[in-house]
């Protein structure tokens, strides 16, 4: 089961057609700042091929700015949101499930205050409702310690290794950090700033209360960026949502563990999203 790339669509992802089925039921993957759709691919984590056997039509977009997708002005959260809504329906009238890692996750919060029409199921993997105040000092210093190692010219490539094993789990093996390294280190340097200064002033707490449809709420124990207990209380905000924790399982989740990340997903997608 191979994916076909597709760049004629509003947003370039990659789809991976049902081992069984009519392919009516759709998972679109949105991936973190440093990802791509190459994330959920079989050279790093397997999760598209493995959601493909459980009987769904399977994408994995590149958000605005990366990969073969274009970017978008200004770019924001709410601009990258719509970018996706474009690309949903592009895919497809029916309601379709939504995974969101990271700053997917956030893109995917996004859409669902202007679209929930849109979504039937949602999974928010590694993420927060909230970034903080926009400008606030942990923001600004956050955005210092990230782009200084540009700033000081030293490009993604050399940024990209160091980051990435602070993000992983102590235990996460090797050559996943490896290849999650590559993947960031292809990122834009661009595209990488501007995507850090649209999540820095995220947040959409107010809006959890009024999710109306299941949700899955997935922690890694090791993740230090999305915190266990930030993603628990998330969970408990929104009605009914389902809240799991992986062991051993840092922020990079489907990519350096997805032999514990996709069986979850597909569980919930199979339970939640007839």
């Amino acid at each position: 089961m191979w994916p076909t790339l597709r760049t004629d669509a509003p947003l370039a992802h990659l789809c991976w057609a049902p081992a069984r089925g009519d392919g009516a039921r759709t998972v679109l993957l949105l991936h973190g700042v440093g990802g791509g759709r190459e994330s959920w691919g079989d050279a790093i984590s397997g999760t598209g091929r493995a959601i493909a056997e459980a009987g769904f039509r399977v994408v994995a977009a590149d958000l605005p700015g990366y990969g073969d997708s274009t970017l978008v002005n200004p770019y924001d959260l709410r601009h990258m949101a719509e970018a996706v809504r474009a690309l949903i329906d592009w895919l497809g009238p029916a309601p379709l499930a939504l995974v969101g890692h990271s700053m997917g996750g956030m893109v995917a919060q996004e859409l669902m205050a202007g679209s929930p029409q849109r979504v039937a199921a949602l999974v928010l993997a590694g993420t927060s409702p909230s970034f903080g105040r926009p400008g606030g000092t942990w923001q600004q210093a956050f955005l210092a310690q990230r782009l200084a190692p540009l700033d000081a010219g030293r490009g993604m490539a050399k940024l990209a290794p160091g980051l990435v094993a602070g993000m992983a789990a102590p235990r996460a093996p090797h050559d996943a950090v490896a290849r999650s390294a590559l993947l960031m280190a292809a990122v834009p340097e661009a595209t990488y700033r501007k995507a850090l200064a649209a999540i820095a002033g995220f947040d959409r707490r107010e809006a959890l209360a009024g999710l109306r449809l299941p949700v899955l709420c997935l922690a890694g124990a090791d993740d230090r960026n999305a915190p266990p207990a930030v993603m628990q209380q998330m969970a408990a905000r929104i009605a009914g949502a389902e809240y799991v924790c992986l062991p051993g399982v840092g922020h990079l989740s489907h990519m350096e563990a997805p032999q514990a990340v996709n069986p979850v997903l597909v569980d919930f997608l199979q339970r939640r999203y007839p």
